[in-house]
């Protein structure tokens, strides 16, 4: 029993450290030698409990994709929602999970650029930008537009602020508590937005 600890312990103790080295580096520039250092094991432990880079990646990256999507698509696929209602539900819930993982949306751009269809396969995002509930009712609020051009405008509010909060911080026009409450204010002002833009 205390050996199953141990091992649950050490495990737990890899996966975190690989979750902080490629958020900051990124699946290329990793090394296991450098996620072994973060975790503070030898190498050969490492690699005793995860056999290689690519098991370890796709753990982290299925993870995170498990929390940037997985509070989204029960949402977008609702079918008991209104779209006011949807939109009023997605932005909270999407501002929550980049406040809780500030520095996911530049893990997740950057494995997009490097393995496009990878990622898409993962989130399975064809099926959710044209099957889902959210898309329907677009559609029917306005026939004439691309729903593309609401998702990316809607995505783009809630992920840019947090791509950009590293160059705000260095310039000293934001700190963590006043980039936060930014977001809280945001929360309000996207929905705002996106129904000005939906009523047009």
């Amino acid at each position: 029993m205390a050996k199953k600890k141990i091992d649950a312990s050490t495990e737990e103790k890899i996966i975190e450290a690989a979750r902080k080295v490629f958020t900051e580096k990124g699946y290329a520039a990793t090394r296991t030698r450098d996620i072994a250092e973060e975790a503070g094991l030898n190498l050969a432990l490492l690699n005793y409990y995860f056999r290689s880079k690519e098991k370890l990646f796709s753990l982290v990256m299925a993870e995170k994709i498990g929390q940037l999507f997985g509070v989204i698509a029960p949402i977008v696929n609702d079918d008991k929602t209104s779209l006011q209602e949807k939109i009023e539900l997605i932005v909270p819930a999407y501002l929550n999970v980049l406040l809780q993982n500030p520095g996911l949306p530049l893990f997740v751009l950057s494995e997009i650029r490097n393995n496009p269809e990878h990622f898409s396969n993962r989130v399975q995002a064809g099926k959710i930008l044209t099957q889902s509930v959210l898309v329907k009712q677009l559609l029917e609020k306005q026939p004439n537009v691309n729903p593309l051009q609401f998702i990316l405008n809607l995505l783009g509010m809630c992920i840019f602020p947090f791509v950009t909060k590293p160059v705000f911080e260095a310039s000293g026009l934001l700190n963590k508590a006043s980039f936060n409450q930014l977001i809280e204010e945001r929360k309000t002002l996207i929905v705002k937005w996106v129904n000005l833009m939906l009523d047009n």
